[in-house]
């Protein structure tokens, strides 16, 4: 009986050198491609940036000539901007604006999320269709009956009032976006903190917090860049008192008092967007997270 062992052994197939060259090459093709196509992606969208920083930098004339470079850095012009009147406290009001919202938005929404996503109740279905409507209506349908409430009835046109209040009671986005969050956590973990005496309040606080906070920060961070931006609701209550105004509505009156002056109207500019800039940089890995994670933790 012949033995495996004994019969001969097959060489292996070797690759020709001229097809293992041509792989290498395109694998090296491919690979600079990509990297191509990635700084040319990055470049169209850092250009802009530069463009205005370097404007916020150059003297008055030579901000409208075709000069990219400042001939000297004028780093007074942020100073100059600083010191005019109403700037800080613009700051001021927009910082109250999008912190008290993201924090009041945050704290209403969750346990609204907490139960369409985890509760069984009658209704259940028909409240998330309500949350998705509210998603669709256009905010410029709802504006009149609104700045009627908030400005004939309660008298707080001139203020920031009406927009930071109705944070308090959620926002629809906000909602569905912890709700389809909170649903890929698994409820054996809400229903082993149950066996252990936890009820709802206490789970949500102990072991559903801890694992949406990438959902969290997602939700924090879109609120915040939207109230910091935010043009049509300070526009539509407080355009009537300066004192009231935010970065995004007091820049245009800025600029249409500087429209000559583009050092400063770049310097403005790059005042108004650098802390949303740091906030994303230094929070991005958050806010990718709680896109991205199925909020299962190992």
């Amino acid at each position: 009986m012949t033995h495996v062992l004994d019969q001969p052994v097959k060489p292996a197939p070797t690759v020709p050198y001229g097809a293992e060259r041509t792989a290498r090459r395109r694998a090296l093709l491919e690979w600079i491609a990509v990297h191509s196509l990635g700084v040319a992606a990055a470049l169209f969208f850092t250009l802009p940036f530069v463009f205005v920083f370097m404007t916020s930098l150059m003297s008055d004339s030579q901000a409208l000539s075709r000069d990219l470079i400042p001939h000297t850095w004028e780093w007074g012009n942020y100073r100059k901007v600083l010191d005019t009147p109403g700037f800080l406290t613009w700051w001021r009001n927009t910082l109250l604006y999008a912190g008290l919202g993201t924090v009041l938005t945050v704290v209403s929404s969750i346990p609204v999320a907490y139960a369409l996503a985890k509760f069984r109740f009658r209704g259940r279905n028909l409240s998330l269709m309500l949350v998705i409507s509210m998603m669709m209506l256009p905010p410029q349908v709802v504006v009149i009956p609104m700045y009627l409430f908030w400005a004939k009835q309660l008298d707080l046109s001139g203020t920031l009032w009406p927009l930071i209040v109705p944070m308090a009671f959620g926002d629809a986005f906000s909602i569905f976006l912890l709700r389809q969050f909170l649903m890929t956590i698994p409820n054996e973990y809400l229903d082993a903190a149950r066996v252990d005496g936890c009820g709802d309040l206490r789970t949500l606080l102990k072991v559903v917090l801890p694992m949406a906070r990438p959902g969290i920060a997602a939700v924090a961070l879109f609120q915040f860049f939207y109230a910091w931006n935010d043009y049509f609701g300070p526009q539509i209550y407080a355009s009537e008192n300066p004192g009231a105004w935010t970065l995004s509505y007091g820049l245009e009156s800025f600029k249409g008092a500087h429209h000559t002056d583009w050092n400063l109207t770049m310097a403005a500019t790059v005042l108004v967007m650098a802390p949303v800039i740091l906030v994303f940089f230094f929070a991005q890995k958050a806010f990718v997270e709680g896109v991205t994670l199925t909020g299962v933790k190992g």
